[in-house]
């Protein structure tokens, strides 16, 4: 795989990632909406991340999935929930690797990748994490899309059972480490 990326590129990146990790604790610790629980954002210091890795940005080839057919999605808590399976994301990490990506049904925008590798139960959250991504335009024309590991995230119940998230399919299980995004 060839990276195109100037070394000012991965500067510029870099901090946008870390930026936005900032604002992210600046939320947890102060906004009224924090999934913590308030006897805990006293000592709260921070969430724990892998350090920031350009090799976790990975160019994924997108085929849509044209489909009207709602999969049920199981929660940590509660009854499942509807989704829909947009597309199917094929990109190399040590190999070939498939991850499917959802939306709620009649919604727009972001699309939610929910997966578990093989730092969960350990490193990571052992329910699993989270991406997102926007597609410009029509996801069928996409073609590819960057999926950045780095942006992988907790569920807000690993902080808090007050919420019900739903759990990674088991298609959406990589049986590889992804030492990238957030860990404990």
């Amino acid at each position: 795989m060839s990276h195109s990326h100037s070394h000012d590129d991965h500067g510029e990146w870099r901090e946008e990632l870390l930026a936005h990790r900032e604002e992210k604790d600046r939320f947890f610790a102060e906004h009224r909406q924090s999934p913590l629980p308030d006897e805990e954002r006293d000592d709260f210091e921070g969430l724990g991340y892998y350090d920031p890795d350009p090799d976790y940005r990975i160019e994924a080839r997108v085929e849509p999935i044209d489909s009207d057919e709602t999969f049920e999605m199981e929660m940590t808590a509660g009854e499942p929930v509807e989704y829909e399976r947009v597309a199917r994301l094929e990109f190399d990490l040590d190999g070939p690797r498939t991850l499917y990506a959802y939306r709620r049904p009649g919604e727009e925008g972001s699309l939610f990748v929910p997966f578990r590798d093989a730092t969960a139960g350990g490193e990571t959250y052992g329910a699993g994490r989270y991406m997102e991504f926007e597609v410009d335009g029509r996801i069928e024309e996409a073609g590819t899309v960057t999926l950045d590991f780095n942006l992988a995230y907790f569920p807000f119940c690993a902080y808090n059972d007050a919420f019900a998230c739903p759990l990674p399919p088991a298609q959406n299980r990589l049986d590889v480490r992804v030492e990238a995004g957030e860990r404990f």
